[in-house]
């Protein structure tokens, strides 16, 4: 990860001992944090503090995370979103993500986990504040669309380039056939998961991943990308 100098995070939570525990983590790690205890002051404090990320939770009173993730959104807010929630329903993960939210952590969750999911999100919605974003042997440069991989320019057609691209990001992370075809088809695709194979064996045989250690295959999960 390059420098996080100036990049700015919103915590919204009602619970105070939460709030505090993110709040001192995030500014330790070199963020800029504000926080807001309800979904009326979230939406004013955004507004004004212009966040990159917004670490939402979903269960509040009065207005919940969910209206607050649809106002900002609506807002055209230029912020990614990444919600807390204590249930782990697909239902509220689907309901999340149509409402443009990118990302969602199921309380309770480990400090390390939601900063590596912060770090994904600044890389995936904000390149131009890293330049070329470097992680193991590959070199993203999003600019020129531009994937290298141990010195070596990967030939890829746009589909592939996004699809790497959101794997490397999410290094180490598993994600789901359906959390990539959200991100790298789009909400509206109504073809088989069965497409998300085909394209992850191709992206195997262009890096030579025979063994599948680089991309591998989290039975009955998805896919997790390891560059350890």
């Amino acid at each position: 990860m390059n420098s996080i100098q100036g990049i700015k995070i919103l915590l919204v939570d009602d619970e105070p001992n939460i709030l505090q525990f993110l709040e001192l983590g995030l500014a330790n790690e070199g963020y800029k944090v504000k926080t807001a205890a309800d979904g009326m002051r979230a939406v004013t404090v955004a507004q004004e503090f212009q966040p990159h990320v917004v670490i939402l939770d979903v269960m509040m009173p009065g207005m919940d995370g969910f209206e607050v993730c649809r106002m900002l959104k609506k807002n055209g807010e230029q912020l990614s979103i990444i919600m807390l929630t204590a249930k782990d329903e697909v239902d509220d993960r689907v309901k999340g993500l149509t409402l443009g939210a990118d990302d969602y952590v199921v309380k309770p969750f480990s400090f390390d986990e939601l900063l590596a999911r912060i770090h994904a999100r600044l890389r995936n919605q904000f390149p131009n504040l890293f330049g070329e974003v470097i992680n193991g042997p590959f070199k993203i440069n999003d600019r020129r669309k531009e994937m290298v991989y141990y010195s070596n320019v990967l030939p890829l057609s746009p589909t592939e380039y996004e699809l790497l691209k959101f794997m490397v990001i999410n290094n180490g992370i598993v994600v789901s056939k359906g959390m990539i075809l959200d991100k790298v088809w789009g909400y509206d695709f109504q073809g088989e998961e069965n497409i998300v194979e085909v394209y992850v064996r191709s992206l195997r045989d262009k890096l030579n991943d025979k063994q599948h250690q680089v991309i591998r295959t989290i039975r009955g999960s998805g896919y997790r990308l390891d560059l350890s």
